[in-house]
């Protein structure tokens, strides 16, 4: 698995403020040791604040902005997730088209927790199935989502190949399953 995703560079999407840590750092750690590049993409440049659930955790630099760095410059998407994180990226016209772009172009994107929300706002969800945290379910069903309660989702049927998954306790099985359509 060194070298898997040699080559290839995923971003990894997040606002300033909100993201929960371990859906960044479990995902980015995979990644590296599939031999991928992670790159921390954010709206704004310096250092992003992360959480463990309601609590500060560690901050990151970012290494490139969604108005510098154009979707074509990447492999695959990561979205992870907590509360905040998605909540605000979804009011950014341009990390709402960053993310679309990935579907657009049909490159992977693997989601996890509330990140479906970013998806949602930019309307590729219609049609797909896939799982989120459970307070999402409405949300995802009413923009054309069928949702299910599972460990991981992998759906093509889409433009692209869409991984998703429900919380921490699913990163395992998500880690293994984005890494694994990225290597595609």
């Amino acid at each position: 698995m060194a070298t898997d995703l040699q080559g290839k560079t995923v971003a990894f999407l997040c606002a300033p403020e909100g993201v929960e840590q371990v859906e960044l750092t479990e995902p980015w750690k995979a990644v590296e040791q599939a031999g991928g590049q992670p790159r921390l993409v954010s709206t704004q440049s310096g250092r992003i604040q992360a959480f463990d659930h309601l609590d500060k955790a560690d901050t990151f630099q970012v290494d490139t902005t969604v108005d510098v760095s154009p979707p074509q410059e990447f492999d695959a998407l990561v979205l992870p997730g907590g509360v905040a994180n998605p909540d605000f990226l979804r009011t950014q016209e341009n990390a709402v088209a960053f993310a679309k772009a990935f579907f657009d172009a049909g490159k992977p994107v693997a989601a996890i927790c509330h990140a479906p929300w970013t998806l949602i706002e930019a309307d590729v969800v219609r049609g797909r199935t896939m799982t989120s945290w459970p307070s999402l379910q409405t949300d995802l069903r009413n923009a054309g989502a069928t949702w299910v309660d599972e460990e991981v989702k992998i759906c093509e049927g889409g433009p692209n190949v869409l991984v998703t998954s429900r919380k921490p306790d699913d990163l395992k099985a998500f880690c293994q399953a984005a890494v694994e359509v990225f290597k595609r």
